[in-house]
């Protein structure tokens, strides 16, 4: 995996506030590599767990059966931070048109 990559993608998923989200293609087109959302979102399962990565969620708001805990703990603390989370457990989502967060340039 590119560290430039991951250091961009984490220094990124630092400044997401609470109550909001990105999705793993605005992040990885935001730090420069558009196709990478799959590779963002390895860089979020393996990544730095200090890290809000509850905020990041997929193109459409689902939320990650690869969070650590599963969808079921990443909707608890999207909901802890005050976050809606519809849907049944397998299939966990957010409002993006509402939440989604872009960063000031």
């Amino acid at each position: 995996m590119n560290d430039t990559l991951r250091i961009k993608v984490e220094s990124l998923v630092a400044t997401i506030p609470v109550g909001r989200v990105m999705t793993y293609g605005q992040i990885a087109a935001l730090c420069g590599s558009p196709r990478a959302a799959r590779i963002v979102g390895g860089i979020a399962h393996y990544g730095d767990p200090e890290l809000p990565w509850h905020r990041v969620v997929n193109k459409k708001g689902g939320l990650a059966s690869g969070y650590h805990g599963g969808r079921h703990t990443q909707k608890e603390h999207l909901e802890a931070e005050g976050v809606v989370v519809h849907g049944e457990a397998d299939s966990y989502w957010v409002d993006v048109e509402e939440l989604l967060w872009w960063p000031e340039k």
